[in-house]
C-alpha cells in the first residue's frame, strides 16, 4: 500500500509541474518573435506621441503571436511589414529600423512623423517602402545602399534637407527591380541622374515640384518609362531639348509644364501611341506643332504659354488648351499666309533664333515688328540678317518669297548648300552668303545678280585639284613638323576588324601588312626605338615575375581572354593570357570532353546546346563572324528576336585548363552588368561542347569606325558621336571600378574592345582579363597582361596596378578618339609612334592641337572649346603618376553638363618609387631596378640584351607570342 501510495504521488507531482509548465513549452512554441525585432517595435512605439492609437498590448512580447499585434505581419519568427498608413501618429522612428531585416513593406505614409528619416541600409528584402505626406526633414546618406528588391518608393511631400536640398545617390541603381519611384515635393536638387533612364524596370517617375535643373538626359533614350513627372521646378527649373522624349515610346503620362524646356517638339512624338497626357505648359518651346502630335488621341494636351507658331493644327485630344503662344491664325485647321509659311520654314532651318522668334508672329510679315524684314506693296522685298550669329541651313521655302530682291545673310555661322531653287527667284539682285561656312554645289545665278560668297571656306576650293602630295596630311599642319603624325596614306589591312563584332579581338591596326616576323613586337614608352625597346622592357618584367610566380603559384588561374583572328590573315595570332584570383565558387570536373556538364553557381545562364544549334543553322559557316585558336564565334538570332554571338571552343582546345578558364570567365562575366558592358547572355557546357553567348553588336569595333572607315566604305564618326561614345565607356569603367559589388579593373581598354551599337552608342568588352581590385589605394604586383600602347607605364615596369592602369588606357582611348590615330603604329615618324607620349607633347598648345584633330571631324574654332577640354582630360587621364589621374567618375563629370573641373593632387607621395617615365626605357628600367633594391646584372646586360631573348619570357601565358605587341 506504501508503494503504491509513493507511486501515485508521484504521478500527481509530475501531472502539477506539466500543468504548471504548460504555458511556458506553448509560449517557446508559438513565441517565435525574434527578440532583435521586438525590441525595434517597442523601439518604435516609444518613439510615438500617441502610441495608443497602435493598440498594441502594453506588456506583450510576441508581436508575431498568436495573437498578433495590429498593423504587424510576419514571416516565420520575423517582422515582414509595418502597416500604420493614415493613422495620425505622431513622432520620430527608430534609427535601427533597417535591424527588421526581413521587411518586405513598410506602409508609414499619411502620418506626422518627424525627425530623421531611417536609413534602408541593407534591407535587401525590402520590395515597398511608403513615407509620403510626413514631416521628415532629412534623409541619410546611405538611405538607399543595399535595396536589391526594391519595387516601390515614395517619399513625396516631406521636407527632407529644405536648406541644402539632396539628390539620388548612384546606390539606387543597384535596385534593379525599381518600377515606381515617387519623390515629389521632397527638396530633391541637382540634375537628374542619368542613371535613371538606364533602369530597365522602371515604369513610374514622378518628381515633380523639387528643385531640379538641367536637361532632361540622353540615357532615357528609348526608355520603357511610361509616367514621367518632372513638373513645377523651383530655382532656375529645367532646360534644354526634349528630342529624347520622342523615343519614349511607352510613355502615357508626361508632365514637363513649369520649366524652361526650349527647342522644338520632336516629330518623332507621334510614334507615342501610349501617350495620354501631355502637358508642356509655361515653357520656352518653339516652332510648328507636329503634326503627328495633333493626330495623338490624347485624354488631355495642354500647350499654354510658349512660343509655338505657324498655324493651329486640328487636334485629336479630347481635351486641348494652346493659349498665349503666337500663332498665326486664331482658329485650329486654318493655314498661315504662303508668305508667312515660307518665313516660319526660314525660320525653322536656322534653328529658332530668340530675337526673331520674338519678333516673328501673326500671319503677315508685312505689319507688325517682324525684324530684319523689308516690303514693298505687302510683300516682303528683302531680308537683311547680316552679323547676326544665326546658325543652321538656308531653307529651300525661301524661293516662295518671289517679290525678294536683296538677301543679305552675310557674316553668320551658316552651313550647308544654297538651295538649288534660289535660282527661281526672278527679282533678286543682290545675295550676299560672304563670311559662312557654305559647301558646294553653288547652283548657276542669273549673272545680273550679284553673289558675294567669299569668306566661306569650303567654297574656295577647286574640285578639281587634289591635294598636293607634299602637303601635310594633318590638316593645317606643313610636312615637315616633326610634331605632326601623318593620318593618310597608310598602308592599311582590309582583312581586319570587320569579323570580331562581339568578342573584341586584336586592334585591326595593319601593322602586320608592313612586319618582319622579327619586329612584332612594338614599344611601350616613348620615346623609345622600335624593336629593341620591348626587349629592353620584357627581360627584367620577366625575371621578376618569373621570381613572383613562386610566391603567387598557389593561385589557380581564373579567367581568360581569346582574341579571334581573321581566318585569311595567318600573322594575326591567338592572345591566351590567365588572370590570378577569384573566390568564386566553381564547381570542378575531371576536364575530359566527355564528362558531364561543369556546374557554375553564376545565375540561370544555361542555355541548351540545341537551341543555340537551331539559331546558328548548326554552326553553319555562312553564320560565321570570325575565328581563333578558340574556335569560332558565329552570329545568331534567338526565337524572340534577339541578336546573339556564340563563341564555341573547338574540341582541340579543350583541356583540363581550357575547362578551368571557361568556368573562370563566366564567373566574372555573370557579376558585371551594366548598359555599356557587353553582356554575358549564356553558355553551354553539355558533354564536348564548351559555349559562351554574347550580345551581338551589329557595328562593331570602334577601332572600325576611327582607323579604317574608309577601308570598310564606313562614314566618319562625328564629334558628337566620339563625345557620347567617350561618355558611354566612361560610365561603364566607373561602374567596373567603383559602382559593381565587387570593384574590377578591366586591364585591357582599348578601341578594338569598344563595340556599338546600331544607335552607335558603345559597350567595353572582353573582360577575359578583369581583374578584383585591391582594397583601398594599395596597389598588387600582378601578371604583367593587356595590350601595349595603352598600358600604364607603372603597369608596364613594375606590374604594379590599380584602377588607375584602367583610367591611363581610357585616357589613349580619348587621344584616338580626337586624333584619329592609332595608340601604336610604326609605319608613323619615330617621335609620334606612341600617340600618349606625343600627344602630351602637343596638347597645350592650341595651333598643334587643333593640326593634330582627325581631320574627318572638320573642327573648327567654335567646337575648340570642347575638344581643349577633351584633350585636357585625356591629358590628365594619362599623367605620369598614378595618383595624379583622376578617377572614372570624374570622366563621367566632364563629358556631362554642369561639372567641376578637376585638378591633379600636388605633393603627393610617390607610390610608385620616384619612377621618372619621361625617361629613355632604359634609364627607367635600371632606376627601377636600383628602387626595388634588386641587382638583376646576372640576368640582363640592358646595353647589349639582344642574345638574351627567351623564345617565350617566362610569366606569360603559354600562348602569347610577339604578335601580341599589337
Amino acid at each position: 500500500m506504501a508503494d503504491h501510495q509513493h507511486h501515485h504521488y508521484h504521478q500527481m507531482k509530475l501531472l502539477l509541474t506539466v500543468t504548471f509548465l504548460y504555458p511556458y513549452l506553448v509560449s517557446l512554441v508559438y513565441s517565435a518573435t525574434d527578440p532583435g525585432d521586438l525590441a525595434i517595435l517597442n523601439q518604435f512605439r516609444k518613439g510615438l506621441k500617441n502610441h495608443e492609437l497602435l493598440e498594441w498590448p502594453v506588456n506583450g512580447d510576441d508581436p508575431c503571436g498568436p495573437p498578433r499585434w495590429p498593423h504587424v505581419f510576419c514571416s516565420q519568427t520575423r517582422v515582414s511589414q509595418i502597416q500604420v498608413q493614415g493613422m495620425n501618429l505622431k513622432g520620430v522612428l527608430p534609427s535601427n529600423l533597417n535591424q527588421l531585416s526581413m521587411l518586405t513593406n513598410l506602409g508609414l505614409q499619411k502620418n506626422q512623423f518627424t525627425g530623421d528619416l531611417p536609413s534602408l541600409n541593407g534591407l535587401s528584402e525590402l520590395r515597398w517602402a511608403y513615407f509620403d505626406y510626413n514631416q521628415f526633414d532629412s534623409i541619410p546618406s546611405d538611405f538607399f545602399h543595399g535595396l536589391d528588391s526594391l519595387e516601390v518608393l515614395a517619399l513625396d511631400n516631406n521636407p527632407l534637407n529644405a536648406t541644402t536640398g539632396w539628390s539620388i545617390p548612384i546606390d539606387l541603381q543597384n535596385s534593379a527591380q525599381l518600377q515606381n519611384l515617387s519623390l515629389m515635393s521632397c527638396n530633391l536638387a541637382g540634375p537628374l541622374p542619368e542613371f535613371l533612364g538606364g533602369m530597365q524596370s522602371l515604369g513610374a517617375l514622378k518628381l515633380s515640384m523639387n528643385r531640379i535643373s538641367g536637361g532632361i538626359p540622353a540615357t532615357f533614350n528609348k526608355s520603357g518609362v511610361r509616367i514621367l513627372w518632372l513638373n513645377g521646378q523651383s530655382g532656375v527649373g529645367m532646360s534644354g531639348f526634349i528630342d529624347v522624349i520622342g523615343t519614349m515610346t511607352s510613355l502615357t503620362s508626361l508632365w514637363l509644364h513649369g520649366n524652361h524646356f526650349s527647342g522644338k517638339i520632336p516629330d518623332s512624338i507621334g510614334d507615342l501611341t501610349e501617350l495620354k497626357e501631355f502637358n508642356v505648359n509655361s515653357n520656352d518651346l518653339i516652332g510648328l506643332i507636329p503634326d503627328s502630335l495633333a493626330s495623338l488621341t490624347l485624354d488631355k494636351l495642354d500647350l499654354n504659354n510658349n512660343h509655338f507658331m505657324g498655324p493651329i493644327p486640328k487636334f485629336q485630344a479630347s481635351n486641348f488648351t494652346y493659349s498665349s503662344n503666337q500663332f498665326c491664325q486664331p482658329d485650329p485647321g486654318v493655314p498661315c499666309s504662303p508668305e508667312t509659311t515660307a518665313l516660319l520654314s526660314f525660320l525653322d532651318g536656322l534653328n529658332y533664333p530668340a530675337r526673331l522668334v520674338s519678333t516673328w508672329s501673326g500671319n503677315n510679315p508685312c505689319e507688325g515688328p517682324w525684324f530684319g524684314l523689308s516690303c514693298i506693296d505687302q510683300k516682303v522685298s528683302s531680308i537683311h540678317l547680316k552679323n547676326f550669329n544665326l546658325s543652321g541651313t538656308l531653307s529651300p521655302s525661301i524661293a516662295n518669297l518671289d517679290s525678294l530682291a536683296r538677301i543679305d545673310l552675310g557674316s553668320n555661322n551658316l552651313t550647308g548648300v544654297i538651295p538649288s531653287n534660289w535660282t527661281n527667284l526672278k527679282s533678286l539682285t543682290l545675295l550676299d552668303l560672304s563670311n559662312n561656312d557654305l559647301s558646294l554645289p553653288v547652283p548657276k545665278f542669273n549673272p545680273s545678280m550679284k553673289l558675294d560668297l567669299t569668306g566661306n571656306p569650303l567654297l574656295q576650293l577647286n574640285p578639281s585639284k587634289t591635294p598636293s602630295p607634299k602637303t601635310s596630311p594633318v590638316a593645317g599642319a606643313p610636312a615637315n613638323n616633326p610634331q605632326s603624325p601623318p593620318t593618310t596614306g597608310k598602308k592599311t589591312n582590309p582583312k581586319t576588324g570587320d569579323n570580331n563584332t562581339v568578342v573584341s579581338g586584336e586592334d585591326p591596326a595593319p601593322l602586320s601588312a608592313k612586319r618582319s616576323k622579327n619586329s612584332n613586337i612594338v614599344p611601350i614608352v616613348a620615346p623609345v626605338a622600335g624593336f629593341l625597346s620591348l626587349i629592353l622592357l620584357i627581360i627584367p618584367i620577366s625575371i621578376y615575375l618569373c621570381k613572383a610566380k613562386k610566391v603567387n603559384s598557389h593561385q589557380p588561374p581564373t579567367s581568360l581572354v581569346v582574341h579571334p583572328r581573321d581566318p585569311s590573315d595567318s600573322d594575326n595570332t591567338v592572345k591566351i593570357a590567365i588572370t590570378n584570383d577569384s573566390n568564386t565558387s566553381i564547381g570542378s570536373g575531371s576536364g575530359s570532353g566527355n564528362t558531364e556538364s561543369h556546374v557554375i553557381e553564376s545565375g540561370n545562364l544555361i542555355i541548351s546546346v540545341q537551341v543555340l544549334k537551331n539559331v546558328t543553322k548548326n554552326f553553319s559557316h555562312e553564320n560565321e563572324l570570325g575565328r581563333g585558336g578558340f574556335g569560332v564565334v558565329y552570329k545568331g538570332q534567338l526565337h524572340d528576336g534577339t541578336k546573339i554571338a556564340v563563341k564555341r571552343m573547338e574540341a582541340g582546345v579543350i583541356s583540363n585548363k581550357a575547362l578551368d578558364e571557361f568556368q573562370a570567365e563566366i564567373a566574372v562575366l555573370s557579376k558585371v552588368r551594366h548598359r555599356h558592358l557587353v553582356s554575358l547572355l549564356g553558355y553551354s557546357a553539355e558533354g564536348s561542347e564548351r559555349i559562351l553567348v554574347y550580345e551581338f553588336m551589329p557595328q562593331g569595333a570602334l577601332s572600325r569606325h576611327l582607323f579604317h572607315w574608309k577601308t570598310f566604305e564606313l562614314e566618319p564618326l562625328s564629334w558628337k558621336r566620339r563625345l557620347n561614345i567617350a561618355l558611354d565607356v566612361a560610365r561603364g569603367m566607373e561602374y567596373l571600378h567603383t559602382l559593381a559589388h565587387q570593384s574590377f579593373i578591366h586591364r585591357d581598354l582599348k578601341s578594338s574592345n569598344i563595340l556599338l551599337g546600331d544607335d552607335f552608342r558603345a559597350k567595353v568588352s572582353d573582360f577575359g582579363l578583369v581583374k578584383l581590385a585591391p582594397d583601398g589605394e594599395k596597389s598588387v604586383i600582378t601578371r604583367l597582361a593587356g595590350t601595349f600602347g595603352y598600358l600604364a607605364p607603372e603597369y608596364a615596369v613594375t606590374g604594379k596596378i590599380t584602377t588607375k592602369a584602367d583610367v591611363f588606357s581610357y585616357g589613349v582611348v580619348l587621344m584616338e578618339l580626337l586624333t584619329g590615330l592609332m595608340a601604336l603604329d610604326e609605319d608613323r615618324p619615330e617621335e609620334s609612334q606612341y600617340l600618349a607620349a606625343w600627344f602630351w607633347s602637343i596638347r597645350t598648345n592650341k595651333e598643334k592641337l587643333m593640326n593634330a584633330v582627325d581631320p574627318s571631324l572638320n573642327a573648327n574654332d567654335e567646337t575648340f572649346e570642347t575638344i581643349s577640354i577633351i584633350a585636357d582630360l585625356a591629358g590628365h587621364c594619362t599623367a605620369r603618376e598614378p595618383s595624379q589621374r583622376p578617377d572614372m567618375g570624374h570622366a563621367v563629370n566632364v563629358l556631362s553638363p554642369l561639372v567641376e573641373k578637376w585638378k591633379p593632387a600636388e605633393n603627393e607621395a610617390e607610390e610608385y618609387c620616384g619612377i621618372d617615365y619621361s625617361l629613355p626605357l632604359t634609364q627607367m628600367v635600371k632606376g627601377w631596378q636600383e628602387a626595388e633594391g634588386k641587382d638583376y646584372s646576372s640576368y640582363v646586360d640592358l646595353d647589349d640584351s639582344k642574345s638574351s631573348i627567351p623564345a617565350r619570357p617566362t610569366g606569360f601565358a603559354d600562348s602569347f607570342t610577339s604578335a601580341d605587341g599589337r
